[in-house]
């Protein structure tokens, strides 16, 4: 992500590029072949409801294959916008966005992250941020968005998490979303006294850490997803909050 948080002055328009990262290869779906072995990994991890929707006609799909094996061990979709068209947006279904609607600059929406679950190689996760920077980094981003899922819809076991959430990484009321989803769960409800930092990141699943750890903050209340099985929070990272020692990090991963 660029590392002077500001945005190119002509911007590279090309779709995310193929890339190897050690044995992780990071490329953009092409074909019914490539969205169907995507299809197969969504259904593991989020049932029928995580299969193909409206969104993905528009979307760029990812994949990130073990070189070795050829195996698929993660998939993402993104999707570039802008405020005036936040409504259209996924995350829109589940989160009023109208806060955001004055934010100025290109957008990205980060979705359907999932990886193989007998996967837990972090070196995956790396490649995606990896291939992310390149492409935040060639059109200018200035906000990265989307939702990000707990297992299961019951917030019980995720209480040091959402505890933490609301002690620490809520984000700025111009940037904070209004709920809209019927059911929901208050972060803000969950919050301990002095809420255990360590249990509460492990907790959380991988990608909402990564998001964390790079300046990224949250919503005041997780969405129940019925359908899709999953509690998720609205998560949003501003670029130019991106401290300069985690660019630099990220810009090693490209």
């Amino acid at each position: 992500m660029t590392c002077s948080g500001s945005r190119p002055d002509k911007p590279d328009t090309a779709a995310v590029r193929s890339v190897q990262r050690g044995r992780y290869v990071v490329r953009p779906a092409q074909g019914e072949g490539d969205r169907e072995a995507v299809e197969v990994l969504r259904l593991r991890s989020f049932g029928q409801a995580g299969m193909r929707d409206g969104f993905d006609a528009t979307a760029q799909q990812i994949m990130i294959e073990d070189s070795t094996s050829g195996a698929l061990v993660c998939s993402y979709r993104l999707q570039e916008t802008e405020s005036k068209a936040l409504p259209a947006s996924h995350a829109a279904q589940h989160y009023d966005l109208r806060r955001l609607m004055d934010f100025k600059g290109p957008m990205l929406e980060l979705g359907r992250f999932c990886m193989d679950p007998a996967r837990h190689d972090p070196d995956i996760l790396r490649a995606a941020w990896g291939s992310i920077t390149d492409l935040v980094d060639r059109r200018g981003i200035r906000l990265l968005f989307g939702c990000s899922s707990f297992a299961g819809t019951d917030p019980a076991p995720y209480g040091a998490a959402f505890a933490l959430l609301a002690e620490r990484y809520l984000a700025p009321p111009r940037l904070q979303v209004a709920r809209r989803a019927p059911a929901i769960v208050d972060l803000t409800a969950e919050a301990a006294p002095q809420p255990s930092g360590a249990e509460g990141l492990r907790n959380m699943p991988p990608l909402l850490r990564s998001y964390l750890l790079m300046g990224g903050r949250v919503s005041d209340h997780a969405v129940v997803d019925h359908a899709m099985n999953t509690l998720h929070v609205f998560t949003g990272l501003e670029i130019s909050a991106i401290p300069a020692s985690r660019k630099k990090l990220l810009r090693a991963l490209v």
